[in-house]
């Protein structure tokens, strides 16, 4: 039986840069309805805050199926006890085989790790897959804590 494992790595590693490519081409042509492009993915990704994704300020996580690397996502601390998950993504071809329950636990340690006592995200309304993960591993609803074109809707969750 293939199993998943999950560990840190830096966000800049060959795979880590693969798989956050892949999430913003996802949610970007989503968003768009069409393909994102190359250069709109490039765009996206620059500037984008990922190197605070490093202890002691955040974390970011692969995950392997079978040695594939085939999820990601982070956690960054906001403030001493508030961590926000971020970059939360499994490949498609990935889905429907327990490893975005298991990243969620792994990101929600290594957020407990960096002393977050809370764990807050934002995501937009038609990432309906996300949203539902989130309620499946205890997030409610809860109001804005920063604002943004792509933030629709705001999470939270005690750890």
């Amino acid at each position: 039986m293939t199993m998943w494992t999950l560990a840190p790595e830096p966000f800049d590693s060959p795979e880590a840069t693969a798989l956050r490519r892949a999430y913003y081409h996802d949610v970007a042509s989503r968003y768009w309805g069409r393909p994102a492009t190359v250069a709109e993915v490039d765009e996206g990704l620059t500037g984008d805050g990922v190197e605070l994704l490093t202890p002691p300020t955040g974390q970011f996580l692969v995950g392997r199926y079978g040695g594939e690397a085939a999820a990601c996502g982070g956690v960054l601390m906001l403030d001493q006890e508030r961590a926000e998950l971020t970059r939360v993504f499994l490949r498609h071809d990935f889905r429907g085989r327990k490893g975005a329950s298991l990243l969620m636990e792994a990101l929600e340690h290594e957020a407990r790790t960096l002393g977050a006592r809370r764990m807050v995200l934002n995501t937009r309304l038609d990432l309906v897959e996300a949203r539902a993960l989130y309620t499946r591993h205890g997030y409610a609803e809860i109001p804005a804590y920063c604002g943004g074109p792509y933030m629709e809707i705001w999470y939270g969750k005690d750890l």
